[in-house]
């Protein structure tokens, strides 16, 4: 389903779908394991610092983290939740058309919906 997006959406480069704590659970054919592996820890590191400036946005009674965008030269990278412990990134071109990449980001998590829910990794010493 990940393939959909950059099938779909004109300008949409790569998807990863990945849990809070970094690891990957799918990615767009077209990118390494590695390139994936890393970009996954880096959004999950983002969606961190996201959800953690959240009160500079607004009120501080319980802001909600919403997306993050990143703007770059060459390209913008687009970042949701989707499901508990779970994130959608998808990289695109300058010329994407924002709505569209956010309406069919949230169309696609909408569609996988609980299959999505990751929970947290258990600690070693627990077990």
């Amino acid at each position: 389903m990940l393939e959909d997006i950059v099938s779909n959406v004109s300008g949409a480069r790569h998807a990863i779908l990945l849990s809070a704590d970094g690891l990957r659970r799918g990615a767009t054919s077209g990118m390494s394991a590695d390139l994936a592996d890393t970009i996954s820890a880096a959004m999950s590191g983002m969606q961190s610092l996201s959800r953690a400036t959240a009160r500079f946005a607004g009120p501080e009674d319980s802001p909600k983290w919403q997306q993050t965008v990143i703007e770059f030269k060459h390209g913008w990278i687009f970042l949701i939740a989707a499901g508990q412990g779970a994130y959608l990134a998808v990289a695109a071109a300058p010329d994407i058309d924002m709505q569209e990449i956010t309406f069919r980001m949230h169309q696609l998590v909408s569609r996988l919906g609980k299959e999505l829910m990751t929970p947290p990794r258990e600690m070693a010493d627990k077990q």
